[in-house]
């Protein structure tokens, strides 16, 4: 991997479950706003979906278990979700993710946040000090197609000026994965969330974050 980082000149990451351990809160968030309407929400629905639009989750389930969707549900879904994730959400930033950040800084890469939250949550889910550590931000609510489109990781490079080819990404779920893959840019990724088993169309998957910054450390 050494030589395949001297092409990259910036690296993205996804925030939740790769910076923030916010996984299990948006699984009870949506477990219990999903439930008031009958549907069962699995943690591989929501894991397996995370970097999705908001309303993808609500289709699938609904579809699944022969529900009817309408927007106007959809919605009340959505804002009681919100509603319970804040109720919930206890911070705790990966130490390991941060360091990992600093370390490609100081070797003069760009770093760029991608995520499926809005951009108003991600202000409000990472300190100032490390929102502040990246060059670009691409949220959810910026792009119209959300992962596993590749528009939000196409978005940042086109801000950054660089082409595809020259953007790394850190992902730790499939629909991260196929949005980087599908953006043309390489994909490493964490077991955070799930096994190694489903994030196996990644170039490179890691178990733990100090294993891929143990990783990064020899090869810069």
């Amino acid at each position: 991997m050494k030589n395949k980082l001297k092409k990259f000149k910036a690296v993205f990451f996804d925030m939740d479950g790769v910076i923030v351990d916010s996984m299990p809160y948006h699984f009870i968030s949506w477990f219990e706003a999903l439930r008031k309407y009958n549907v069962r929400a699995a943690p591989a629905d929501i894991f397996g979906m995370e970097g999705a639009k908001w309303d993808k989750v609500i289709r699938y389930t609904f579809k699944r278990d022969g529900l009817k969707f309408t927007e106007q549900i959809a919605h009340k879904i959505f804002l009681d979700r919100r509603r319970l994730f804040t109720k919930y959400f206890k911070r705790y930033i990966f130490g390991a993710i941060v360091e990992l950040i600093i370390l490609l800084k100081n070797r003069g890469f760009l770093i760029g946040l991608v995520t499926g939250s809005s951009l108003t949550e991600a202000k409000k889910m990472l300190p100032k000090n490390i929102y502040d550590l990246f060059d670009v931000k691409v949220a959810g609510d910026m792009v119209k197609r959300g992962k596993p489109y590749p528009d939000s990781y196409l978005l940042a490079a086109k801000k950054l000026n660089l082409s595809p080819k020259e953007c790394m990404v850190i992902e730790n779920a499939p629909y991260g994965i196929k949005a980087a893959r599908a953006a043309k840019m390489y994909c490493a990724a964490i077991a955070t969330s799930l096994s190694k088993k489903h994030l196996k169309n990644a170039n490179k998957v890691y178990s733990t974050h100090k294993e891929l910054l143990d990783y990064f450390k020899k090869q810069l």
